[in-house]
């Protein structure tokens, strides 16, 4: 099989974000079948060019898969309407560059962003092939639940992109079960949906990697580490976890005034717990520069804003973590999402803080691999973590049990395996 893919936010190793694509892309290869990608020419996170063009596209070959690079207007960490402005460039010369791509059997179309999505269908229409669309958030209800869609036209826009792609899709593919849940609420037949959850690498995340170099650069041998790895947008409600970080540093300089009164304090046992907290934040994005500047403000000292990394080097970040942190805004919709970072966590044997409800919430308690705290609660969160950090024997516990239920239920290969029998599937059927 040949498989055409349109992704414009589609990231290889050696680039920061997630490499789900790639990883599929090599799988297929391994198979006898071939991925081909056409992607933007911009990084989604950091908003930085990947190759230099010549014309409208550029050709890679990457691990094997080959990846067609198609302008993009570069404003994705504009303003909303400036993104839409740059969604809809790549929808026009996705769509052109992708009839270049010769002999394909299957078109496979995702979102977000929607328009993307337009494209495939087009492809797979004028070539007459199966088209699958693979969601993996509810666009345009994420938009319209956090405030950022407002524009009643694009509002409505949206919703009727949204229906016109569930009516045309040879076939459905959802990575969170309440996807599945919300389409046949919205009057998609059942049997034109299938639910594969993503998974992670568990060869790639695993409690045997060496986070220390990570440790060391950092200057954190010594300290409790939070992390957050991933976008830093508007969604991801970062605010919530620098105000914890601005409760557990006023905590750490009270009990270290009311230790220097006792003059038989040891200099070790001024070091408390709270200050031995550190939240490092891996990742770019819109908001980044605005939360730099209300960190400095707020002279968290405990906060550290590592920059990016490109995906091959998250085994190590992540291993150099006490606890991971997932977050999002406390917005309905964001019950029904399976953040992939999460993934990552439990297959590499960290346990998760998660600051998200509904079905990730789900997962976490059903493999009691971490601790739910409530969205938007910056004191419970604080208090949460203080607690984790004097109690290293339950964190490895929790860490233990989410790479066990993972390997167990999320292993990548497994989810790649049936997303193959999947496309066989339509294939077989055109």
């Amino acid at each position: 099989m040949k498989i055409l893919l349109i992704n414009q936010a589609f990231v290889s190793p050696d680039e920061p974000g997630h490499t789900r694509h790639f990883e599929m892309a090599k799988f297929l290869q391994s198979r006898g079948h071939e991925l081909v990608i056409v992607a933007s020419d911009l990084n989604y996170q950091t908003g930085q060019r990947t190759v230099e063009r010549k014309g409208v596209f550029a050709e890679q070959v990457i691990g094997g898969a080959r990846v067609f690079r198609a302008y993009i207007y570069p404003a994705l960490h504009h303003s909303y309407f400036w993104r839409v402005i740059s969604f809809f460039s790549f929808m026009f010369s996705s769509t052109w560059t992708a009839f270049q791509v010769k002999d394909i059997d299957l078109v496979l179309g995702t979102t977000p962003p929607i328009f993307q999505a337009v494209s495939a269908w087009f492809v797979a229409w004028i070539r007459r092939k199966p088209f699958l669309l693979e969601v993996r958030d509810l666009w345009p209800e994420f938009g319209v639940s956090m405030g950022v869609l407002k524009n009643p036209i694009m509002i409505a826009l949206g919703r009727w992109l949204e229906k016109f792609l569930y009516r045309r899709a040879t076939h459905i593919l959802v990575n969170s079960p309440a996807y599945k849940d919300y389409m046949i609420a919205k009057g998609v037949s059942e049997k034109e949906i299938t639910f594969i959850p993503y998974g992670t690498d568990v060869d790639m995340f695993n409690p045997h990697v060496d986070g220390s170099s990570i440790r060391s650069e950092l200057g954190l041998q010594d300290k409790f580490v939070v992390l957050y790895a991933g976008a830093l947008g508007q969604a991801n409600d970062i605010d919530t976890i620098l105000r914890a970080a601005e409760r557990l540093s006023h905590r750490a300089h009270r009990d270290s005034e009311k230790k220097l009164k006792n003059s038989a304090v040891s200099v070790a046992e001024k070091d408390d717990e709270a200050g031995r907290i550190r939240f490092v934040l891996f990742g770019d994005g819109k908001e980044r520069p605005r939360l730099q500047v209300e960190a400095e403000r707020m002279n968290l000292s405990n906060v550290i804003f590592a920059g990016v990394r490109p995906k091959k080097d998250m085994p190590r970040v992540v291993a150099s973590a006490d606890v991971c942190l997932a977050i999002l805004q406390d917005v309905p919709m964001f019950r029904t999402t399976y953040p992939n970072k999460v993934f990552d966590y439990m297959a590499a044997g960290r346990a998760t803080v998660l600051v998200i409800d509904g079905v990730s919430r789900q997962l976490i308690e059903s493999s009691n691999g971490g601790v739910f705290v409530q969205p938007g609660d910056d004191e419970m969160l604080a208090q949460t973590i203080l607690e984790l950090s004097k109690d290293s024997h339950r964190v490895q516990q929790m860490g233990q049990r989410a790479r066990d239920y993972l390997v167990k239920h999320l292993d990548r290969r497994d989810k790649l395996n049936e997303t193959l029998g999947l496309l066989e599937s339509l294939v077989k059927k055109n």
